[in-house]
């Protein structure tokens, strides 16, 4: 059935009137006319008007409190040139009307439905004790109970082939429709209003009856069916929502405003657009989804429209020149903002399912970004590592002495370097998920601890006042580096890791030489006094007076921090004892008997004794340094061959660098050892040395280092 030229001048200005409605967010309400007076027995055409302004609607909008205020003239202004009733006759008798023109005031004759107001003000759609007719059931935004008048007008217009119809009667209905898919596309768009619930349940309800009926008429051939079929209630409801997104999200700014804080125009809108994104999930999920049937899967289907908004703007931003600052930002909100704290939100990680959603960039463009972030950090730890080091390095130049915190020197070095590299490659672990990138950054490290070793090799062969203090504050730096090197959850290689810790012995080497060689200069006079004549006649004066000797030295270090200063108490201890034991084995004394033995093996007990002592006093807990010379005693004691015998391969086993040299040097303090016994005691620890059970341990460096200038014939 075609519609007749006027029929459809009426559906052309209406289309008009709506298209100007969709693009005014928050259009109020629609125009309701009716005839000033009715003919009996007659059918009305009625012509919508063509002169139709719309404005100040948009200013209404923004100003909703003051809607009551504000006359209808103000919200709407229609200049109605005419308004023609046209009456046709039917039977016998014809009537006409007279054609009649007149001005009626738009406060008089147009009612505009504030749409909001009366989603606010109506009651919840219900059964009414009076029946509604389909202008009041619109007027109470009972959506569901309009389209099923509507349906009902359309199966009685087009249900029979015997029933005839009007082309005015099929013209009024289509406008009727068009009427109420504006009053659905309204209470979708509004659906985010907290208090319109009721009316989306309703307009929801509509959709899939329309769906239904749109169903039912695809069944029946074209030329019989609607014009207006099919409504596609479904597909306006669908596209209507991806509007609403993406309008939403270009309007973040506004709604999101606690900002300020970034320092970045576009680190502002990244983060305003996340926000809106959780903001508008969790109203979703809290709100809409009680609203919404289970096959409009609602949640999936706002979280599918939201992501793909956001991943579009975000490639446009990506594949902008952006500053490398900006750069990690997106790569956050990428990596961890958005995947974390807004889809993995306890309210929606339930609901949504994130992993069908899909990456937030295209593989191309993350793959930039990481190249662009990887490079500009790469960089930057080179710089803060070469400037770090370059601060320390005229500090020590400058003479400038390091600070006392807690009672000991310190330098800022390790703990302005190490939170940087060790945040670096977080980040880089992070972001990017790439140990091998991360792993670059500790190479870098190992090439900053070379630099710093040049340096500190340059600084000892300086005669300044301040190096002692300044090595003080090294060795912590020193310590602090290595505790970060040693720990197995930094993603070292073993290569890089082996190189860092040797490099930090060097420098910690370096700082100690320093020291220790300054206090063997001064104890040299004693050590030469041990195991000679003046030692065996007056061993406690001796031992006393390198007693005395140590216990000054020791105090210059209370200003080093005590976890260094007990590592370099520890190998100053061990170098006494090495010093003690080497002139033990220099052969300036003889033993004769086994009264002189017997002395001199309590002489080194009581030395032993002494001399762990002060170093325990300080925090040396290497115990086994103060049992070597007991078991040293117990050879010169003993005077059984056979205990003898087996007391050399115990301390063979013991001491796995105990050599030859030093058996026979030891056996050499006992004159009075046959050559027999002494062959057989070398042929025993020969045949059982390769099959002793050696410890390993610490123990296994001491001998080799007790060393002995002399050859044995």
């Amino acid at each position: 059935m075609a519609f007749s030229r006027e029929s459809k001048e009426n559906l052309d200005e209406y289309k008009k009137s709506e298209e100007i409605c969709e693009e005014i967010i928050g259009i109020e309400g629609i125009v309701d006319e009716e005839a000033k007076e009715q003919c009996q027995k007659q059918k009305h055409k009625m012509k919508i008007p063509k002169n139709l302004k719309i404005k100040n609607i948009i200013k209404h909008k923004k100003n909703p409190k003051s809607e009551a205020a504000l006359s209808s003239e103000e919200l709407l202004e229609v200049d109605l040139d005419t308004i023609e009733g046209t009456v046709e006759s039917t039977g016998d008798s014809e009537v006409r009307c007279q054609k009649q023109k007149f001005i009626i005031k738009i406060s008089e004759k147009i009612k505009i439905l504030d749409f909001k107001k009366r989603q606010k003000n109506s009651k919840s759609p219900g059964t009414p004790s009076v029946e509604l007719d389909f202008k009041e059931n619109l007027e109470q935004n009972r959506l569901a109970e309009a389209q099923q008048q509507l349906v009902k007008a359309e199966e009685c217009l087009f249900g029979s082939k015997e029933v005839g119809r009007t082309e005015d009667e099929e013209d009024k209905l289509h406008i009727d429709y068009e009427i109420f898919i504006l009053h659905l596309r309204l209470a979708i768009y509004d659906s985010f209003s907290e208090d319109s619930k009721e009316t989306l349940k309703s307009a929801l309800t509509s959709i899939l009856k329309e769906e239904a009926q749109d169903r039912r008429w695809m069944e029946v051939s074209e030329d019989q069916r609607p014009k207006w079929r099919p409504t596609g209630c479904r597909q306006i409801h669908d596209t209507l929502l991806q509007t609403t997104v993406e309008e939403r999200m270009k309007n973040a700014d506004e709604e999101e405003n606690n900002t300020d804080i970034l320092s970045t125009s576009l680190k502002r809108e990244v983060f305003r657009m996340g926000k809106i994104v959780q903001k508008d999930l969790l109203r979703v999920v809290r709100n809409l989804r009680e609203c919404y049937p289970p096959d409009f899967d609602i949640c999936r289907t706002y979280a599918q429209l939201y992501h793909q908004t956001f991943s579009t703007r975000l490639q446009e931003l990506a594949r902008s020149k952006i500053s490398s600052e900006d750069c990690l930002y997106i790569l956050s909100w990428i990596v961890e903002y958005y995947p974390k704290d807004v889809l993995k939100h306890k309210e929606l990680e339930e609901h949504i399912n994130s992993s069908s959603l899909g990456p937030l960039l295209p593989e191309e463009d993350l793959k930039r970004l990481e190249e662009q972030y990887f490079s500009y950090k790469e960089n930057e730890i080179r710089n803060w590592l070469s400037n770090a080091l370059e601060k320390e390095a005229e500090k020590w130049s400058d003479g400038i002495e390091p600070e006392l915190m807690d009672g000991y020197y310190f330098s800022n070095l390790a703990i302005d370097v190490l939170p940087l590299v060790d945040g670096a490659v977080k980040d880089v672990n992070t972001l990017l998920s790439c140990e091998s990138k991360a792993r670059s950054f500790l190479n870098q490290l190992d090439s900053f601890l070379q630099s710093y070793k040049t340096s500190l090799e340059e600084l000892v062969k300086r005669k300044q006042e301040n190096i002692p203090k300044t090595l003080f504050a090294t060795l912590v730096n020193i310590y602090q580096f290595r505790d970060y090197v040693q720990k197995p959850e930094h993603p070292f290689t073993e290569d890089t890791r082996k190189a860092c810790l040797s490099t930090l012995a060097d420098l910690k080497n370096i700082c100690h030489r320093y020291f220790l060689s300054h206090i063997h200069t001064e104890l040299k006079p004693l050590y030469r006094k041990l195991w000679t004549p003046v030692w065996f006649a007056g061993h406690c004066e001796v031992v006393e007076e390198l007693v005395k000797a140590l216990e000054s030295n020791i105090d210059n270090f209370k200003e080093l921090k005590s976890v260094c200063r007990e590592e370099l108490m520890a190998e100053l201890h061990l170098e006494v004892m090495v010093e003690y034991v080497r002139r033990m084995m220099k052969r300036k004394l003889k033993l004769k008997d086994k009264e002189q033995q017997e002395a001199a093996a309590e002489f080194i007990c009581h030395d032993s004794n002494q001399i762990c002592s002060v170093f325990a006093r300080v925090g040396c807990r290497e115990e086994w340094f103060c049992q070597i010379l007991p078991k040293l005693s117990e050879i010169l004691r003993l005077q059984d061959p056979g205990s003898l015998q087996l007391e050399i391969v115990t301390l063979a086993r013991d001491y796995p660098d105990m050599s030859e040299q030093h058996i026979i040097a030891l056996l050499n303090l006992k004159t009075n050892l046959s050559s027999s016994d002494l062959r057989r005691i070398k042929k025993c620890l020969s045949e059982n040395r390769g099959t002793l059970d050696t410890l390993e341990s610490s123990t296994s460096i001491f001998f080799s280092k007790v060393l002995i200038k002399w050859k044995i014939i």
